[in-house]
């Protein structure tokens, strides 16, 4: 199922910035013309996609696991009822709404100041990569001490950004 997860964050990132000519001013202009608020915001629908992406591959697991008989609907009522092969998934579906929420409140504040530059751009396409390959260790891999290394990609990521709100806030 995670061979789906990538394209369809390419497909759902690359239709939202298709789709922002209504939005923005993008008609007509291809990946490598985007201003320097595309580029920056690109990054997060694609975190987007890679959650819409992860809701749809845990109900796709807990739908099986309930077709085998592996789990009967009322386990769902209590948190960590999944089966093996779910549970990593809904972990990881979890840790989308945890660092991540600092490297969006840091990507409002910089969009808000218009001040974007190349640094926070790159950062924020690291802090997707990151969350990328952390999602592919995470729910595919039992290798923790592999995971905290991943995740300090993450973690760099959003200390760059959420340093950069603080120097606009500060300097």
């Amino acid at each position: 199922m995670l061979k789906y997860l990538a394209p369809l964050c390419l497909v759902l990132c690359l239709g939202a910035t298709a789709h922002a000519g209504s939005i923005g001013e993008t008609a007509g202009k291809d990946l490598f013309e985007l201003t320097l608020d595309q580029q920056f915001l690109l990054p997060f629908l694609g975190h987007f996609a890679l959650v819409a992406g992860l809701y749809i591959w845990l109900t796709w697991e807990r739908q099986t696991a309930l077709r085998k008989g592996e789990i009967k609907p009322a386990a769902f009522v209590n948190a960590n009822a999944d089966p093996e092969r779910s549970k990593r998934v809904a972990r990881n579906l979890s840790n989308q709404f945890e660092l991540p929420v600092f490297a969006l409140f840091a990507a409002a504040i910089i969009y808000q100041s218009g001040r974007i530059e190349a640094i926070d751009i790159a950062a924020a396409w690291l802090f997707l990569i990151g969350r990328l390959i952390h999602t592919g260790v995470q729910t595919l891999t039992t290798n923790v001490p592999l995971r905290g290394l991943v995740f300090l990609i993450n973690f760099v990521a959003v200390v760059i950004l959420m340093g950069r709100v603080a120097q606009g806030v500060f300097l």
